[in-house]
């Protein structure tokens, strides 16, 4: 259909700007221009730049980095965070490292930010993770939203700080430490002050 080979046409435009031009250059009159359409055609769709610009993210992201469905819990988290890492070394990083920096003075673009992607992703890397609590992979009296922040924030702070590289050697020194920390209290070992005090 006409309408969907329009669609195409505009994330493939704003797929192709993305490559040479910072997000913050970027308009729907040029993603429009580059794309054949005109802009009333773009807002059919999606309601701002931002919306646009993440959904063709998204276009070529998630299949990139999917969540595995081989081994055991832990093991597919672990590949995850492999595959994560390695896309965020590239291009799909700059893409989402301007998005983020962007949605500082925008809300909206936050907010489509989370909508459109992180809430989907982190209910997916959450029922991964309720499995691997369920089988004694990792441990159960840590809250899950606390688990997931942790496997992803040293990511996300190295992709916008760039202190240091996101390659093969931070992947498996980071999923090592987090699975270590993850992992459930071996029998004996002293409860943490909090848990304690509320046991007692």
């Amino acid at each position: 259909m006409r309408s969907d080979a329009s669609r195409v046409a505009i994330l493939d435009a704003t797929l192709k700007l993305l490559g040479t031009t910072p997000l913050q250059q970027i308009s729907i009159e040029s993603i429009a221009r580059e794309a054949g359409v005109g802009k009333a055609t773009i807002y059919r769709w999606w309601s701002s730049k931002a919306a646009v610009v993440i959904e063709a993210f998204l276009h070529t992201h998630l299949s990139h980095t999917p969540m595995p469905r081989v081994g055991s819990p832990s093991e597919a988290l672990i590949r995850h965070i492999h595959l994560l890492i390695d896309e965020y070394n590239g291009w799909s990083g700059r893409v989402v490292a301007q998005v983020l920096a962007e949605g500082q003075g925008d809300p909206d673009v936050l907010r489509e930010f989370r909508e459109r992607f992180w809430y989907g992703r982190r209910a997916v890397v959450r029922e991964v993770l309720e499995d691997a609590r369920r089988r004694g992979e990792i441990r159960s009296d840590m809250d899950a939203e606390l688990q997931m922040d942790m496997l992803y924030a040293p990511i996300y702070f190295r992709l916008l700080v760039g202190h240091l590289p996101l390659d093969k050697n931070f992947a498996d020194t980071h999923c090592a430490a987090v699975m270590q920390v993850l992992a459930p209290p071996e029998t004996g070992t002293v409860a943490p002050p909090a848990q304690r005090r509320k046991s007692a």
